[in-house]
């Protein structure tokens, strides 16, 4: 494992299962179960991770590793089960709480999909489950389009090949991998001593990730505590809330920005309404959210593993004007990207490489265990296919994500968009935020005033004798 993936592993605690996931509801009906099966058999092969198991090495000398399981049972990861008439969104919802509250078996492949069926109007749902350390967001959404089709009717899928599980590491092997994970760091100088061999080249480079790193610092100090932050059970809640592609792309017409830059004014007015009813709301507050960024390259389009970093964003809660709001998130973004906030956050990572495994599996543990008062909440975006697709000849009507809590965070937000939606999908401790339905409310709120401001606000004339 990377020391990235080897991290969302090590912070597993009993309060914090470390899985990310999302909620697929089709058309009706349900496949049969034989129908499931040989779907899912079809496309194993695709992404050999899902038959692997995660090794330790002794006593954390290194990092883990994936080893075939010898044990795989698809059907074992392939559930069905069902919600209670009327099978509405409330019955869903408190469904996904309760699955994405169960741990991954840390001793099988790290995945699981619950078929949900009992959906209003004949419908069905698949909710799934990934351990953090196999996949981003966009490795998921790359996962998505190899088990998912682009036709209602594709070629009838081959049937796979035969597997055999290639035998576990002996015991000479697994001395070997604890070796090499006890020098590994000193590989990490060898690359920096290479490094320095072109010196203008590592001194430029140097100086970007200084400056990167310098301008992110500030927003580590920790900004006005809320009940956002703090310890949390080991149960959660989950509910979704949903907006048109068109009408988000239409603010940005006519207000500016970006659609992030929108989607992130409309988490704002949520965090807003949320803060205001527990009468915590002050004038020009501010709450900090982790923005996961990817660092995928072409060439690693398609690699299942995380790839990776974070900036910083404060979300001016305090603001009442929303259009305002959205100038000032904009602002915030536009910092951000002039400060490579990511370039900082991967610098900081590639730091890892210098120290023992052992250490860092301490501390990375000892890290969740810690209170963490620098940012409020995190909020993932990842954009989807913007045309239907299929699993089974049933086309997937909606969709959203499921984001893990950790880090003393007790609500998280991921923003996924697919076939002209965009859904947010909203996790949270279920002993402390048992309002979690305000904060879906308000999001959907503040896409609809956004939405009533752009609409009211002129279009300059850019004819040639109108305003430049």
């Amino acid at each position: 494992m990377s020391v990235i993936d080897a991290a969302f592993l090590y912070a597993e605690s009993s309060n914090t299962p470390m899985h990310i996931g999302g909620v697929a509801v089709f058309e009706g009906p349900p496949p049969s179960q034989d129908e499931l099966l040989s779907r899912f058999a079809a496309k194993i092969p695709l992404v050999p991770r899902y038959r692997q198991v995660v090794r330790h090495l002794p006593l954390d000398v290194g990092r883990p590793g994936w080893v075939d399981d010898e044990h795989f049972n698809l059907a074992y990861h392939v559930r069905r089960t069902a919600v209670p008439s009327p099978g509405g969104r409330a019955q869903l919802d408190a469904l996904v709480g309760r699955v994405m509250s169960q741990h991954l078996d840390l001793h099988r492949p790290l995945w699981e999909i619950w078929v949900v069926e009992g959906l209003e109007e004949g419908q069905w749902a698949i909710v799934s489950k990934v351990h953090h350390c196999m996949v981003d967001g966009v490795a998921s959404v790359d996962l998505m389009a190899l088990m998912f089709d682009l036709e209602r009717n594709p070629e009838p899928p081959a049937d796979p090949p035969p597997w055999t599980p290639r035998p576990g590491p002996s015991t000479v092997e697994v001395a070997t991998a604890a070796l090499a994970g006890l020098v590994s760091p000193i590989e990490g100088w060898r690359r920096l001593a290479g490094a320095l061999r072109t010196p203008r080249s590592s001194f430029s480079s140097g100086v970007e990730a200084a400056r990167a790193i310098a301008g992110v610092a500030p927003k580590l100090l920790p900004p006005a505590s809320t009940s956002l932050n703090g310890s949390y059970g080991p149960h959660r809640r989950w509910t979704s809330a949903h907006a048109r592609l068109a009408d988000v792309k239409a603010v940005r017409a006519g207000l500016g920005g970006t659609v992030n830059d929108v989607v992130l004014a409309a988490i704002a007015r949520g965090f807003r309404d949320l803060l205001d009813a527990r009468g915590e709301l002050v004038d020009g507050q501010i709450v900090r959210s982790m923005v996961p960024v990817s660092v995928r390259t072409a060439e690693e389009k398609g690699v299942f593993a995380n790839k990776v970093s974070s900036v910083f964003v404060d979300l001016p809660v305090g603001t009442a004007d929303p259009v305002e709001r959205l100038a000032r998130v904009r602002a915030a973004m536009d910092d951000v990207k002039r400060s490579k906030g990511a370039v900082a956050g991967a610098r900081l990572t590639e730091l890892s490489d210098f120290a023992l495994p052992l250490l860092l599996a301490a501390g990375q543990r000892l890290a969740m265990q810690l209170p963490q008062t620098s940012f409020h909440t995190v909020t993932t975006n990842v954009p989807g296919p913007q045309r239907p697709v299929y699993f089974a000849g049933r086309q997937m009507l909606h969709t959203a994500p499921t984001i893990p809590l950790a880090a003393s965070l007790r609500t998280a937000v991921g923003i996924f968009s697919y076939n002209g939606t965009v859904t947010f999908g909203l996790t949270g401790d279920y002993d402390t935020v048992p309002d979690l339905a305000v904060l879906a409310r308000g999001i959907e709120s503040g896409i609809e005033e956004l939405l009533t401001s752009a609409s009211a606000t002129p279009v300059p004339d850019r004819t040639a004798g109108g305003a430049r």
